[in-house]
Formats: C-alpha cells, structure tokens, sequence
C-alpha cells in the first residue's frame, strides 16, 4: 500500500513539473523581462513586474489553451499569478 501511495506522489509531482515547464517556457518566450531574470518557482512576477495586467491576460488565454481549462473572471486573483508554483498549482486545481 505504502509503495503505491509513493508511485501516486511521484506521479502528481511528475505532473506538476510537467506543467512548470510548460508554463516556464511560455513566460520565458513571451514576456522579456522573465528571460532576462531567468525566473525560479518562486520568482514573484508581479512584484517584479514581470506581469502586469495585460500580460495576465496573455498567460489566462495560454493556459486556458494549453491545458484546456476555463479560467472564470473571478479566478483572476493576484494569489493565483503570484509566481510559476502558484501558477502550476492552480492548474492542478483547475484540472481536478
């Protein structure tokens, strides 16, 4: 039991890198400022202003594309677009 119990961890964290990636290469291709800074997980990209509003828009409309969930207007919290760990883990939540 514990044996499968790790495998589903291993599992779920294969997919949240999955999707940091994902969203890691999107920021670094789009918005300049995460090139040139070369973000981490837990780069704060507002406050560092590597996102705006505008550019919050540009990264709902990838996700909503990439990983075919609906983002509500109400979703769009700063907390959810905090950093490439929330971004991921919102996705995760999206996803179920």
């Amino acid at each position: 039991m514990e044996t499968a119990k790790v495998r589903a961890e291993d599992m779920e964290q294969a997919m949240t890198d999955k999707i940091e990636e994902r969203i890691h290469a999107f920021l670094r291709e789009k918005f300049p400022l995460a090139r040139k800074n070369d973000i981490e997980k837990d780069t704060r990209l507002l406050e560092q202003g590597i996102l705006d509003s505008l550019g919050i828009l540009d990264v709902v409309s990838f996700l909503e594309t990439e990983f075919s969930i609906p983002i509500q207007d109400e979703e769009l919290l700063p907390e959810n677009f905090q950093s490439l760990g929330t971004l991921s883990a919102f996705v995760r939540r999206k996803q179920g």
